[in-house]
């Protein structure tokens, strides 16, 4: 299909815009367009994906770095489970036998299962999130920062304006490491699954791990488009940089406009994204 190249940065930039105030790039929304809007149909379109998310990323995690809201203990563990996840996965999906698109049917159905409980908490949220979203729009926008109290084996603890909240290292890290052997053999979005899960599993504000996701994201993609070239389908540039352009301004004005947006507002963004990135593996399963 024939489209002006103009097209192509500004779909990304929406994309962009919205996806990272969530901590997700939006990656897995490019891909169908992609591949039914550009005709972009051979196995490279991942890897020119990973090269989206290489270009644009950057300018996001700067920015929640920048705000003082970037976790960086966070960040750590999930690539240090990303990268043995990925590399595992990888071995799993050229020696396993288990069919891609009966697995990502089960993928659909849990983050079916994921989306909804997100959704629900969007429109019946816990106290914590009432008392911080009243603060928001009390001060017409997020005015604290990530202040890491305690770093241990057993738990991280960090305040962020007030609120206090704390996860286990070793949990986390396992949850990465599951995530990324998925993303490894199956080729699923690692930030987009990460994300929903820090959230209504971990319980963390979306305002403190948006830029953590990111990061581990950015990593997980670097070894992915080294493993595509290597297997002999490197990016398609020319997209790659079109849609990384778009991108590196939307996932930055996507950052810092977040601290604006209250987090049940961001939590029914992000079940929304969740349950379209179900949707597509429950229908790949039939099409």
């Amino acid at each position: 299909m024939d489209i002006p190249l103009s097209l192509i940065p500004i779909v990304s930039f929406i994309i962009g815009f919205l996806c990272s105030q969530a901590g997700v790039s939006g990656a897995f929304l490019l891909l169908p367009f992609q591949l039914s809007i550009l005709g972009f149909v051979n196995p490279s379109v991942n890897a020119t994906n990973f090269l989206y998310n290489i270009i644009a990323i950057p300018s996001g995690v700067y920015r929640y770095w920048r705000e003082k809201r970037m976790i960086w203990v966070l960040a750590l563990i999930i690539i240090a489970g990303y990268i043995p996840g990925i590399y595992l996965g990888s071995l799993l999906r050229i020696t396993y036998l288990l069919e891609p698109k009966t697995f990502k049917l089960f993928i659909g159905f849990v983050l079916l299962y994921i989306g909804f409980r997100l959704l629900r908490s969007a429109i019946k949220p816990e106290k914590r999130v009432k008392r911080f979203d009243e603060k928001v729009k009390e001060h017409r926008g997020v005015k604290g920062v990530v202040k890491v109290e305690r770093i241990s084996v057993n738990r991280v603890v960090f305040d962020f304006w007030g609120e206090k909240s704390s996860f286990s290292p070793l949990l986390m890290f396992l949850t990465a490491l599951v995530i990324g052997v998925i993303g490894g053999a199956y080729g699923v979005g690692g930030g987009a699954l990460m994300s929903p899960l820090l959230v209504a599993f971990f319980h963390l504000p979306i305002h403190t791990v948006a830029g953590a996701n990111l990061l581990g994201t950015f990593v997980a993609s670097v070894i992915g488009i080294g493993s595509f070239t290597v297997l002999g389908y490197p990016p398609d540039l020319k997209i790659g940089l079109l849609l990384g352009s778009g991108g590196l301004a939307g996932i930055y004005a996507g950052a810092r406009f977040q601290r604006y947006v209250p987090e049940v507002k961001i939590r029914f963004m992000l079940s929304i994204l969740i349950l379209l990135l179900s949707a597509r593996y429950i229908i790949q399963f039939w099409w």
